[in-house]
């Protein structure tokens, strides 16, 4: 290959890029970027840059002293892909032709219909959307997230540390029951009341009041909570829009096979936008984790360079891990399809539990709330099973 295209420059499209000279590819290497901004860690977003503590050169993903001979395109967004001829076409009319391409462009956070142009009201994904939030937060007053997942949590913490007012609203009956399941979906999102956080679920939004910034969320129980600043953090979709009508198949991302590879040849995605082929649960999904955003790109630049002669390897279970209100959470595995749960160290009452998920006896997924050894070493534990 003369030329990779990486289209995509946060942590997945770098860790590809930084693939492709490990693995000895040494010709032309492009990445493109829709942000301005270098590639720099997201998780840090919604707590310690939140909160302050944490400078934006504290964020950078690149050592000064690295050099991936790359020729970056920042603040330029890939609007169509050739597939049969393997060309990007860019938003300022220019276009990269290349022998292969790494689709990393990421997702995006879901918005709440309707609250365009309201002061206020807020989602947290790139780092301009949260140096806003930060700005508004130093502020004081009363924060509403809208979404009690992961992101929203850990706003939610940031800004009751910071001494805002703040509620929690979720749609569901129970917060983090997707990923957790509900017994611990119902401990680990009980860390809000611990701290005086109001967290009310089983309600939907129904939308927000304000003329030109936002007082209040209007809650389709006919209840309004009044709000200075809302956030929305109801998920994220993959951004694969600009890959319509390229032949490449999409189903909830770019649908991949277990090492990345797509339906074209010479063309392979990985991190938040990509579906990969889960050979233990046999199907796709999409991990939106940090980890699999920085292993993953290994598996599709060695299917790529190898141009698939390889076998794909079955890549390890998921892990992502949470900091809210001083306890670290830490979770690997897949909560689904589980048949039981149990709590085998620690307890519930004091936020310091590990808990295993198990189907027909067999460990399936692994839940540290403040246990960091124990936790690390049930998750090789599952490594190794896989």
């Amino acid at each position: 290959m003369r030329t990779v295209a990486v289209v995509g420059a946060s942590l997945a499209g770098l860790s590809a890029a930084r693939s492709l000279r490990k693995q000895g590819y040494d010709g032309r290497l492009v990445v493109i970027g829709d942000e301005l901004h270098r590639p720099y860690d997201r998780p840090p977003l919604s707590k310690e840059f939140l909160a302050g503590s944490l400078a934006e050169a504290d964020l950078a993903l690149e050592p000064d002293t690295e050099d991936l001979r790359a020729q970056w395109l920042l603040g330029v967004r890939a609007v169509a892909l050739d597939g049969p001829q393997r060309a990007v076409r860019l938003a300022d009319g220019s276009e990269v032709r290349a022998d292969g391409v790494v689709i990393a462009t990421g997702a995006a956070a879901r918005t709440l219909p309707g609250t365009e142009g309201l002061a206020g009201v807020h989602t947290l994904r790139t780092l301009d959307d949260a140096r806003a939030l930060r700005d508004e937060l130093t502020l004081g007053g009363r924060l509403v997230v809208i979404g009690g997942g992961f992101i929203g949590a850990e706003v939610a913490s940031t800004a009751y540390a910071l001494g805002l007012d703040v509620t929690v609203v979720e749609a569901a009956p129970t917060p983090l029951a997707g990923p957790l399941g509900e017994t611990m979906g119902t401990i680990v999102s009980a860390l809000h009341a611990d701290h005086g956080v109001r967290l009310l679920c089983g309600v939907g939004v129904k939308g927000l009041s304000g003329e030109s910034r936002v007082d209040a969320v209007l809650l389709e129980d006919g209840r309004s909570v009044p709000a200075d600043i809302v956030v929305v953090g109801v998920g994220a979709r993959p951004c694969v829009e600009w890959l319509a009508g390229s032949g490449i198949e999409l189903d909830d991302g770019v649908k991949c096979g277990a090492d990345g590879r797509t339906g074209l040849a010479g063309v392979v995605a990985v991190g938040d936008c990509a579906s990969w082929y889960d050979p233990r649960a046999g199907l796709h999904r999409r991990v939106e984790h940090w980890t699999g955003a920085r292993e993953r790109p290994d598996a599709a630049v060695a299917a790529l360079l190898a141009g698939g002669a390889v076998e794909p390897s079955t890549p390890r279970p998921p892990y992502f891990w949470s900091d809210q209100y001083g306890v670290k959470i830490q979770f690997a595995g897949h909560a689904a399809g589980a048949d039981s749960v149990t709590i085998e160290e620690g307890a519930r009452d004091d936020r310091n539990v590990l808990a295993v998920y198990r189907r027909s006896g067999h460990p399936v997924a692994v839940l540290g709330m403040n246990q960091p050894r124990l936790f690390m070493r049930w998750r090789k534990q599952l490594a190794a099973a896989a």
